[in-house]
């Protein structure tokens, strides 16, 4: 696009060194007004500076939102609600941030009557394709710029070189050191990319992870919780009702503790390469577990190997993007309609790195009935007998078929 196409632009901005040289970059390049907007998604990270460095890069229109609540409740959850795993391991901490992150830049743009949204994104990666999927569901006319994509700064060196030219504050972490991994964090979990995690034969330092302890480091007795379920989510920790962000941070707590949640994955991205990366999510690695147990009592067999079988599906809607189409969109009403019976509480034990479910139990819609399922006298519950039949109906076509063979 042309210098004077664009008049003002919304920025997903971090403050950080690639969208701080991003927003300078767009001023030079495009001539624009840049607004920008900081989430607050539970990423630990004081974001007030941000603030202060976009001020002084001259921005007036500045937007920093606790979205915490509406990340865990609006997205988090629901996708909970499905047992979401990619390619069986990655619990999508990263890529569920997404589409929130895009429905508040376009909600933004409205607001300020920016005709474009921009991202720090890389040409190399997810982020892209999950920002402007979703940017286009919601507004197929906005206008999108991608920096990466664009520009010749390739490089930490180049992106340092540039600041430094331009005067631009580039801070480092608060002990005067930087981690070497690419991170991005939120209430659900924190990623780590690059570095000596480029060759995935290399196992993780000790020093770069940060939510939880290492499990042979993990308390010698185990921490025993229950979890209370209400339609499909967590609501209370051990009886104490606690709102969707503050039930997924105290599990964090409870789950790093233990250490629980760490996870080493090679995972296929959509774009096509595949990508080493690390991730730490305590609080879901226990939700997964407690979800599926209370389901495991309340759900029909059918509705839970139905469900099942969505899932992967599912999944790689969310990894892909794909969170504000409409076949994930009917796939999660179906996924919240069999949830309504899914309430009652779980007790987990955990146990350095490990989740074990110990109990569950359902007062209104547990399915699961004693006086059938005993191995005692079951006083006529079950007629045994039955199965004769059941079995020769369903042989039949086995035993057709092995006749024939013979």
């Amino acid at each position: 696009m042309a210098q004077g196409a664009i008049k003002k632009v919304v920025l997903a901005y971090s403050g950080g060194l690639d969208t701080s040289v991003i927003l300078k970059w767009l001023q030079e390049e495009y001539g624009c007004e840049v607004v920008t907007f900081t989430a607050d998604i539970g990423q630990g990270e004081e974001l007030e500076p941000a603030r202060a460095k976009a001020q002084a890069a001259g921005v007036k229109e500045i937007y920093i939102d606790d979205l915490r609540e509406e990340f865990v409740s609006d997205f988090v959850f629901p996708m909970f609600r499905a047992n979401t795993l990619y390619e069986g391991a990655y619990l999508l901490g990263t890529s569920i941030a997404r589409p929130l992150i895009a429905k508040r830049l376009i909600e933004i743009a409205a607001e300020t009557g920016a005709d474009a949204i921009s991202h720090g994104a890389t040409g190399k990666g997810n982020d892209q394709v999950r920002f402007e999927l979703g940017a286009y569901a919601l507004n197929p006319e906005i206008k999108i710029i991608a920096p990466w994509r664009e520009w010749d700064l390739l490089s930490r060196e180049k992106l340092m070189a540039y600041a430094e030219s331009r005067g631009i504050a580039v801070e480092m972490k608060r002990d005067g050191t930087k981690s070497p991994y690419s991170m991005d964090a939120n209430l659900l979990h924190i990623s780590y990319e690059g570095y000596d995690l480029e060759d995935p034969w290399v196992e993780p330092g000790s020093d770069m992870w940060r939510w939880s302890v290492a499990p042979e480091q993990a308390p010698d007795e185990p921490t025993t919780i229950e979890i209370a379920f209400e339609q499909g989510d967590p609501v209370a920790i051990d009886g104490q009702r606690l709102s969707p962000a503050e039930l997924l941070a105290e599990l964090n707590r409870i789950g790093g503790a233990n250490g629980i949640g760490r996870a080493d994955i090679v995972e296929n991205r959509y774009v096509g390469m595949k990508s080493r990366g690390c991730y730490e999510t305590p609080g879901g690695t226990i939700l997964l577990k407690a979800h599926r147990a209370i389901e495991s009592l309340t759900l029909d067999r059918e509705a839970a190997h139905l469900k099942d079988e969505l899932m992967p599906r599912y999944a790689s809607l969310v990894y892909n993007g794909y969170w504000f189409a409409p076949e994930r969109k009917m796939m999660q009403a179906a996924i919240d309609q069999t949830q309504q019976v899914v309430n009652g509480e779980v007790r987990l034990k955990l146990y350095k790195g490990n989740v074990m479910v110990v109990g569950r139990k359902s007062e209104t819609n547990s399915l699961f009935d004693a006086s059938i399922a005993t191995f005692e006298e079951d006083a006529g519950a079950y007629d045994q007998a039955d199965a004769t039949g059941f079995i020769r109906l369903n042989a039949l076509r086995l035993r057709v078929a092995g006749r024939k063979r013979g």
